[in-house]
Order: C-alpha cells, then structure tokens, then sequence
C-alpha cells in the first residue's frame, strides 16, 4: 500500500491506532533520517495492522471510524506519523505527537540532505526547499525558482524523486481473526516491537480498563495533575492503577483487576476511594512528619499498604495507630523498602495488612525481620548530598522539633508564608571555605553539615564560618542552636575541627531522630488536629524549596530547560550500584532510560562530582559535567538542532 492510500485510510477513519499503543517520541534527528532513507528508496520497514471490527473506545486520540471494518496501527506509528505530519503539516487525528519535531524539515537540491529550517543559512537560498512544500505543491513552484540556474534540470529531478516518497510502498502484515484478543495483539506488539518500548503490565491494564472506561486515562490524570500542583510530581499512571489495584483487589498484580471482571463504575469508584485515601495519606504524612513535598517524601510504592489499611478500615483509625503507621513509613523510606522488586514486595505488604488482626504491627515486623533492626545509629548520617535516604530525615526533625531560624528565631513549620520565607539547604560550614582548607566533597556536603533556614536568612549568613555568626545568632535567640543540634563545644565551631563537628553533630540527629521515631511507635507525641491541604488556596508560598548553593542551581535549571524543550526533566538525586565493586553512588541528575525513553542511551548530569561516582556512572551512562555540555548534547542529538 502507497502512503497516500495509507493517509487518505486514516483521513477517513479506516486505520487508527489502539489505546495500548505509547505516544509519538520521534525527534528531529529520526526524522531527518526517515526522510533520507526513503529519499534514496533504501528499506524502511514493513507496517503491521491489526484488522478488527473496532469500535470507538479502544483507539487512541480524537479520531473518528469510518464504517465497517478497521485497521489498527500495531507497528509503524513513528513512521506513519512523521509522514502524515511532513505532508499535512499537521499531526494525524490520533496522535499527541509535537509538530515541532517535523515541521520546517527542508531539503537542499544540491547536497541532497535533510535539515531543519535555520535563517541564517537557509533564508534566500533557492537550494534550500520546504519538504512540506513539495509535498503539497509538487514540482510547479520550483520551475521559475530553478529557472536561472545552471543545474536546474538535475535540481527538478531531485525534487521529483522527493515528491514521489508519497508514492513509496509500503508491505503490510495483517493481524486478524476472532482468536486474536488483546492479549494476544499487546504480546505480538511486544515482540514485534523488541527494540523499541515494551508494553508495561500497567499499560496492559489502563488499556483493558480503557476498553470499557474510554474516560479512565483522563480521570487517572486529573488525580496527578492535582498532586502535581501540591508538589508531588513523581506520581504516574502505574502509580495510580497500584493504589486502584490495592483498594479494589488487596493484591500489586495488576491481572487481579481482570480476573475479578471490574466494569467501568467499579474501576470508577476504586479511583475516587484511592483518590481520598491518597489525600489522607499525604496529609498525614505531611502534618505530622513534616514531609510536605515530592523531594522529601520517599518511596510513593509505600502508599499502597497504607490506604489499603485506610480503606479496609472504613474510618480513620486512632491517632497513636496512625503514629505507629508513619513509624513503618518512616522505616521503609530510610532503609529502601522498595528499591527492590516493587511487586513481590507490595504483595508481601498488602497480604500483612489483609491477614493479620494487627497489621501494623506486622508491617513493621516485617521490615524489622528484613532489616535486622530499626534503630539509627549515628554512622546512618555519614551519607552525603541530598540523594541520601536520610535527607529527608533531617528535613523531617526540622519540621517536627520546631527547629527555629538562625536570624529570625521563629519556627520553621509548615504554615511559613512570604517570598523569603520558603526553607533553603544550608551548608553549616560554607562550602568555599572548606574546599580551600582541602576537604573533599563527600565531606563538604555530609549530611551533617545541612540545616534548613528561610531563604533570607541563608543569603545573610551566606559564606560566613560558624565561630562568626554562631555566637551572633545565640546571642540574639537563646537555644537556636540547640533547635539545630549544634554541638555546645566551641572548639568545634572552628574550620580545623570540622571532622569532629561532624562526628558529633552526627549524634545529636541519631538521638533526635530515635527520640522522635520512638515516640511514634509508643503513641507518645501529642494529640493534633490533620488540615487537608488538597482543600486549600494554592496561592501562598509553600516551604517546598531546598536550593541553597550553585550546584543545585543548576540541577534546578537543567530540569527547567529539559521541560521547555518538551523532554523529560530527569530524575534527581538517582542511586546506582556500581557493577564491579559493589558501591553506591548518587548521580545529581539522571535519565536512566535515555532521554528519549528507551531509544536513546542513558545520559546524567554531575556537578563537581568525585571521581569514583563519575567512573562508576560512566559504566552505564553518558555522563556530563556541566549544564552547557547537556544542552550541546541535546541540541545536537536529540533535536537535531545542529544536524
């Protein structure tokens, strides 16, 4: 079948695209290339179709069937899109694909090749000509542009071979019969599709639910867009299915939801239940631990158990239950309850909260029996950056001690208003300081070197040492620096004594930290009363910022830039394991499975890291030490910018 036939099918609605299939994730660079290979009639591949008697809630996108029966796209979507988005200069009805990514494609009529529109090079040069153009327009606007030329003859036949891929056929392979199922179409799909990006089980499962509940997708990203706005920015649709999963089944396999034959009200309600348990769970999590945004909030797999728990009960339960619950959460966040397999360990977990008269307690058993103990010893803050699982710790025993600010002395708690007012991290001992006195970055940015101040406090103090402003800030606060867990040894305050700082300033947060988590277990803390944050104005400032030094400034900026070029953000503070020597390394900034997600390699960003993290990341990523050497990268192999 030719392309025009193909367009002119999905034109009149006679070939779509299934639900189950991703998004259009080409980039320039893939399109360039396309165009080229099939310019010069090299192979690009076969189409498969799945033929079916469709109907309107299973495929993708606004388009609307035409009659009788339909051809779903399986593979060549990519391809198809590109096409029908260089021809039409549009994207296809059933697409979410950017048109940024093939419109402006020119052609140049002597060196034969295919760039993007670029001013400087490309404005009034008859060599250079719009793809689109041709495509639309055929060869009847080249003839008085070319007519000076001395080439022209061998320019106009370059054109035509140009205007002749509308014509380039392509073989189809034809999936049908009543015997082909989902299943067993997303299994063809999968193998078909080896090298490219495989259907999850949670795909599968939106997919399915899809086919009975067209709104389901919508409904699931109204939830994360509204946790996104209150700072929780990590939730994605496997989540949500998880948490629908665990309310209406008890069970992480996502084939529960079809063996038990939910309809779409059914599924519905399950999302709504999830929905206030989320909501429960979060102001919890947030008013009584402090942990108030995604940065800090830990592992969201955790949640699961705990709105199951939640909605088994059918009340909230007391408030020393409740306690002991963020005691395990707490515990699971610190010691990585699921960095592992997530599905066997969510079973285990749900399975404890449905079995037993006491789930909570068995929930923390559990974790004890896996851990070996629960108890924080002062070495657990040897970590250092804030890809550390006890970061969030010391964020959280600032919310709950009622650490105060240094300048201020007022109280650094949730409710803090004003511009200047949201928490930054602060380096104690000022990193430029120490760096010239020799130390070394693990050491410059151990954990116990960090406090939170309001952002205004932070600038004043800026790269002042401790024996300066520690005794200033005591002087005009009593106790501030006991909130902080300061060591009351002066001596310590001074640049040649940092180690010894740190060791004991590393025993104050243990014992802070045991004291407090110690307390929850025992429903020892006081009574208080949960304000639903989900229900609040969004207008006022939250606390939810820790920049505090140029590093994560640009972290902050390189995930900015990466969104306006509609690319993913990556994924702060990423732990890996180094393969050969069995270390722990956390990368600042990471896309583990390419920024074009699983076409294109693993790339992170590291801001003057230490030489062992960077040979380790270097085994698996393409590592970059600056914001500038990401962005030519980008540029040039991802949009193509420079091609």
């Amino acid at each position: 079948m030719d392309v025009n036939t193909i367009l002119g099918l999905i034109n009149t609605g006679s070939i779509a695209l299934p639900r189950f299939q991703r998004g259009y994730v080409w980039k320039r660079p893939d399109v360039s290339k396309l165009m080229q290979s099939l310019y010069k009639r090299y192979p690009v591949g076969n189409l498969l179709i799945w033929e079916t008697q469709a109907t309107q809630d299973i495929i993708r996108g606004e388009q609307v069937l035409g009659p009788g029966a339909h051809k779903l796209l399986l593979d060549g979507q990519q391809r198809i899109t590109t096409l029908y988005g260089i021809i039409y200069d549009k994207v296809p009805p059933f697409s979410d694909g950017n048109p940024a990514s093939f419109r402006n494609l020119y052609f140049n009529v002597e060196t034969e090749v295919f760039e993007f529109y670029g001013p400087v090079r490309m404005k009034n040069d008859p060599l250079w000509i719009s793809v689109t153009e041709v495509m639309q327009k055929g060869l009847d606007p080249f003839f008085e542009r070319f007519a000076a030329l001395e080439s022209k003859t061998v320019y106009f036949s370059r054109v035509n071979q140009l205007a002749n891929i509308k014509n380039r056929f392509f073989h189809i392979e034809t999936v049908s019969g009543t015997d082909k199922d989902i299943d067993t179409v997303v299994d063809i799909f999968n193998q078909v599709n080896s090298g490219g990006t495989k259907l999850s089980k949670g795909d599968l499962a939106l997919a399915k639910i899809s086919a009975y509940w067209p709104e389901a997708r919508g409904e699931m990203q109204v939830r994360l867009d509204r946790w996104r706005q209150a700072g929780y920015d990590k939730f994605n649709l496997d989540w949500v299915l998880r948490c629908i999963n665990a309310i209406l089944t008890g069970q992480s396999d996502f084939a529960e939801l079809d063996r038990h034959a939910f309809d779409a009200a059914k599924i519905s309600d399950g999302l709504k239940r999830a929905e206030k348990q989320v909501d429960a769970a979060l102001n919890h999590i947030a008013w009584r631990l402090g942990l108030d945004h995604q940065r800090v909030l830990g592992s969201p797999n955790s949640l699961p158990a705990i709105i199951r728990y939640f909605d088994k009960l059918g009340k909230f339960p007391n408030q020393q239950t409740i306690d002991r619950l963020l005691y395990w959460y707490v515990h699971a966040m610190l010691w990585g309850r699921y960095s592992g397999p997530v599905e066997s360990t969510m079973r285990q977990d749900l399975v404890a909260v449905d079995d037993n008269e006491d789930a909570v307690a068995t929930l923390i058993e559990l974790l004890r029996l896996s851990r070996g103990g629960l108890h924080i010893e002062a070495q657990h803050f040897t970590d250092w950056s804030r890809g550390s699982r006890f970061y969030p710790l010391l964020y959280m025993l600032t919310r709950v001690y009622g650490t105060r600010d240094l300048c201020s002395g007022i109280e650094l708690k949730l409710s803090l208003l004003g511009k200047m007012s949201y928490l930054e991290l602060h380096h104690i001992f000022p990193k430029s300081k120490l760096y010239q006195a020799g130390y070394r970055r693990p050491e410059v940015n151990a954990l116990a070197n960090f406090t939170f101040l309001t952002a205004s406090c932070n600038h004043k103090i800026s790269a002042t040492l401790p024996e300066v402003y520690f005794p200033q800030c005591e002087a005009e606060h009593p106790g501030v620096l006991h909130s902080h867990w300061i060591p009351k040894d002066e001596q310590l305050w001074k640049i040649e004594n940092y180690r010894d700082f740190l060791a004991a300033r590393r025993e104050l947060l243990a014992k802070a930290a045991n004291n407090f988590l110690d307390q929850l277990y025992h429903g020892e803390l006081s009574q208080f009363t949960v304000t639903d944050r989900f229900k609040q104005a969004q207008e006022h400032a939250r606390p939810v910022s820790v920049i505090s030094d140029d590093e994560e400034a640009v972290l902050l900026e390189a995930m900015a830039w990466m969104k306006s070029q509609d690319l993913p953000a990556g994924e702060f503070g990423y732990e890996i394991t180094d393969s050969y020597t069995g270390g722990e390394y956390v990368l600042d900034l990471a896309w583990p499975r390419g920024i074009q997600t699983d076409r294109s390699e693993p790339v992170a960003l590291l801001i003057d890291e230490e030489v062992d993290t960077l040979r380790a990341a270097q085994h698996v990523f393409n590592c970059f030490t600056s914001l500038a050497e990401l962005q030519a990268y980008v540029q040039r192999d991802i949009l193509g910018e420079f091609a």
